[in-house]
């Protein structure tokens, strides 16, 4: 099996898209950081993200936990092949790292990672919201990308640095390798009645504080649910 690669680096501003007065919640206005640009130039990673790098929604997104959001590039063959759209290719998902040889199996919460002048570790899976529906106005695409998995996941920076397209991704330290973004993701939407399993990952020091926080509120009986994410003002 190859080595973990940087295949593409992904960027960009915050725009406004839709049409005013539109009908349809899909296709009314929205301001999102989701159109992303391809970089080849080594571009500065901070502790918050790469420079020129914005998010629309700054209460759910980005942030010292959430700096880089990496999504492998084999899922568009799936998801290609169940929506003809010209846009579900490389960096449609909102992604900055568009990878190879790495996927929610094969990658695990606090995995810590060189790349570039750059040193990352995973810090959670990504929770679909209903940005990307409205993007592919596909009503439940969050839900499908949460219900099949294909979710990517995020970074946090422990050493800032240059970045690079093309690069490889070194793994230093794996300190919990029965934790895989697949595992978490099954605890989180999957087994909620496995108070076990949801009070094991809770305490796993190198796990979001925001995820860690959800699992404490479901021991506590206080489970949230996922109708305002996954839709939002998709749905009226």
């Amino acid at each position: 099996m190859e080595e973990p690669h940087l295949h593409k680096l992904f960027i960009g501003k915050v725009k406004r898209v839709g049409k005013e007065n539109a009908e349809n919640p899909l296709e009314r206005p929205w301001e999102t950081g989701i159109f992303k640009g391809e970089t080849k130039e080594p571009t500065w990673l901070s502790e918050t993200g790469f420079i020129g790098d914005e998010v629309g929604d700054k209460k759910n997104h980005g942030g010292p936990e959430k700096a880089v959001f990496c999504y492998p590039i084999k899922h568009y063959t799936y998801w290609q092949e169940k929506y003809d759209h010209e846009a579900l290719v490389m960096g449609g998902m909102g992604e900055n790292f568009a990878v190879l040889e790495m996927d929610e199996f094969s990658v695990c919460i606090g995995d810590t990672y060189k790349v570039g002048d750059a040193v990352i570790q995973v810090s959670q899976p990504r929770q679909p919201c209903w940005r990307p529906a409205r993007r592919f106005q596909i009503l439940d695409l969050a839900l499908q990308i949460q219900n099949t998995g294909r979710t990517g996941w995020y970074f946090r920076v422990l050493e800032e640095g240059n970045v690079e397209a093309d690069s490889p991704i070194d793994l230093m330290e794996r300190p919990y390798p029965q934790w895989s973004v697949q595992a978490a993701n099954e605890v989180m939407h999957f087994n909620k009645d496995d108070l076990r399993l949801a009070d094991e990952l809770s305490t796993c020091e190198l796990l979001a504080e925001n995820w860690g926080n959800r699992l404490r509120k479901r021991l506590r009986g206080q489970e949230s649910g996922i109708e305002r994410r996954v839709f939002g003002p998709n749905k009226e």
